[in-house]
């Protein structure tokens, strides 16, 4: 079970709706361990950024870059749609 798959689900549909999910998803892939840094920058502008995007979902972001199994997990939930 995704942890928060309801927030997945949103950016699914966002990346889908601007026909960017390929593309997201080909990074997210290509991206290796340099999704671990991306986490981190995140969490760097998360007290900045926080007003602009809804609650929770910094954190969620981050906590995907952070683990290799989630972001492969998040590209193939890109890949099915």
């Amino acid at each position: 079970m995704i942890k928060n798959q309801h927030i997945w689900r949103v950016w699914s549909d966002t990346l889908h709706r601007w026909g960017m999910h390929d593309l997201v998803a080909t990074l997210l892939e290509a991206s290796g361990p340099l999704t671990v840094l991306g986490a981190q920058v995140v969490y760097l502008v998360q007290p900045t950024l926080s007003g602009l995007f809804p609650t929770g979902h910094l954190q969620a972001l981050a906590e995907v870059l952070e683990d290799n199994d989630q972001v492969q997990a998040f590209a193939n939930y890109l890949k099915e749609g």
